[in-house]
């Protein structure tokens, strides 16, 4: 390690926005597990947000920028260096035309409620996928049929050369799969939707959670755990190998969602780490599929 405490402190130095040293990941990640951040940050605006960016490129510190923490396993060793969390970057703001300005702050649950009280339809399956707009933007998250890229119109990421603005049609994506540049990050999207009666809207959000089940799973979790295999759904193959309810310390299979792995209570990064790798061993044996997780893994 070529890097100091007094360089993080001079990355921080005259920030606005939250300031956090040796701060547990599990205070910042959905299920509530991860060791701690040695600086912890969320910039209160872009330009903060490049400074940052630029201070920890120089002195050679090791940077990880993170939404709002779903989809993501810190390990309990914590991260060396600095995670910088994009929860201020929160705009929500309707525009002409049935679009809407979304920043990557955003949770999918208070952008699928604002459309709907905007009457604006079209991005009501993000309503059944926990995480931030961010998240939901880098993985072309998606449900049911519709995918989060399908209803971009422009997208705004940040490289070290500053913030690009690009259309839909300058983009490569694909299932659960957006091309961007090593370290681009993206920091919101406009969206473009459909004028439609709010009554309908509130029936597609109710009829995708029930089928979803992962809001009424009743324990902190990060969403599909897996992704789906072609031609299979991971939730079925995980359960055809007789791991619903299984448990390893704190983590289980969820009972009401088996590609949800929860948090019963006590759990570490470890006990999903173990019960994730038997889930793979299991279905592996059944049905000759290897699984890949959907979730990001980092830190020590």
């Amino acid at each position: 390690m070529t890097w100091s405490r007094p360089d993080l402190e001079q990355v921080a130095q005259g920030m606005k926005g939250v300031v956090l040293w040796d701060e547990p990941m599990s205070r910042h990640t959905s299920l509530r597990v991860g060791g701690p951040a040695d600086l912890y940050l969320e910039p209160a605006d872009l330009d903060e947000l490049e400074q940052a960016l630029a201070r920890t490129r120089s002195a050679g510190i090791p940077c990880l920028v993170i939404g709002g923490g779903y989809n993501l396993l810190v390990r309990d060793g914590g991260i060396r260096g600095c995670v910088i969390s994009l929860k201020g970057f929160n705009t929500l703001e309707p525009l002409p035309g049935a679009r809407l300005e979304v920043g990557a702050g955003v949770t999918n649950q208070v952008l699928t409620r604002f459309a709907a009280e905007q009457c604006l339809g079209g991005i009501e399956f993000l309503s059944a996928i926990p995480g931030s707009f961010g998240g939901a933007l880098t993985m072309n998250a998606g449900a049911h049929g519709g995918e989060t890229m399908q209803r971009v119109e422009l997208l705004t990421t940040l490289r070290q050369s500053g913030a690009l603005v690009r259309k839909r049609e300058e983009l490569e994506y694909g299932y659960r799969f957006l091309k961007l540049e090593p370290g681009e990050i993206v920091l919101g999207a406009r969206l473009r939707l459909e004028p439609v009666e709010r009554r309908l809207i509130e029936e597609n959000i109710q009829e995708y959670i029930a089928k979803r089940g992962g809001q009424r799973v009743g324990f902190p979790n990060a969403g599909s755990f897996f992704k789906n295999p072609a031609g299979a759904s991971a939730w079925r193959l995980i359960d055809e190998a007789g791991m619903r309810g299984w448990m390893i310390g704190g983590a289980q299979v969820s009972e009401v969602h088996t590609n949800f792995l929860v948090n019963k209570g006590g759990a570490n990064a470890a006990d999903f780490l173990a019960l994730a790798e038997l889930i793979k061993l299991r279905v592996k044996e059944k049905a000759g599929v290897e699984l890949e997780e959907e979730v990001r893994i980092v830190g020590e």
